[in-house]
């Protein structure tokens, strides 16, 4: 408790920045993921193959790789140096940023695409015999749908980010992971690592609580239809 007392407010610092990787890494990432999901099940051979390759290159690959490429790589080019951009490049928790959300795009991007194939065909026919054109269509039937499938999955994903995020660490990052074992290249205590189990812990207790009652609020209609259909059944005996 000496050590754990004696850093605390760097722990809370550590626990914010985790968050704040968390939730703009998922944000952005669920941003990219929609229109490559959207690519991937399109018709067009040359939208499909770049998203395949895409989300193939980052499933196919450890996060540890992309965050280190990102990282050291990218600054080896001298023209990425004298870009606009390096300002962002050179920064660790930029990096680590950029390294999560692309990783995350990649598997939500597929976990969408097998929800819009998981779509019921009859609501697609029913949909176009109703005159909708295909942005209406995905807007109003199949997007929605797919995303009450695949919202479990997606839910999922993000508690492995959240663990995933330990390794921005590596990189010189000061989240949770990486003040812990700051702290405990001067301390030696193996208790700080318990600590840090603990907290990833309630974050992801707290974050699956979070993700159920969306997904009980998403399926809301389901559970009514359960419901009379109970009644019903109950009454006709």
């Amino acid at each position: 408790m000496e050590y754990l007392i004696q850093y605390s407010d760097r722990f809370i610092d550590g626990t914010i920045i985790t968050i704040q990787l968390l939730v703009t890494s998922s944000i952005i990432g669920l941003a990219i993921a929609v229109p490559m999901a959207l690519a991937r099940v399109s018709r067009n051979p040359l939208l499909a193959g770049g998203a395949y390759v895409y989300i193939y290159i980052l499933r196919g690959t450890p996060l540890l790789v992309q965050l280190y490429l990102v990282y050291f790589g990218l600054g080896q080019f001298e023209a990425v140096r004298e870009s606009v951009f390096w300002p962002i490049l050179r920064d660790e928790y930029w990096c680590g940023m950029i390294g999560l959300t692309l990783n995350t795009s990649a598997y939500v991007a597929e976990i969408l695409r097998g929800g819009i194939m998981g779509v019921p065909h009859g609501e697609v026919e029913a949909a176009r015999a109703a005159g909708m054109s295909q942005a209406l269509m995905y807007r109003r039937i199949i997007l929605p749908k797919a995303f009450r499938i695949a919202w479990p999955a997606y839910g999922n994903e993000v508690i492995l980010l959240l663990k995933g995020s330990a390794l921005v660490s590596t990189i010189t990052v000061l989240d949770l992971m990486g003040v812990t074992r700051t702290v405990f290249s001067r301390s030696y205590s193996l208790d700080l690592f318990l600590y840090a189990a603990i907290l990833y812990f309630v974050m992801t207790f707290v974050l699956t609580r979070v993700f159920r009652m969306i997904e009980r609020h998403l399926n809301r209609h389901l559970q009514d239809r359960e419901q009379i259909e109970k009644r019903t059944a109950a009454q006709a005996a």
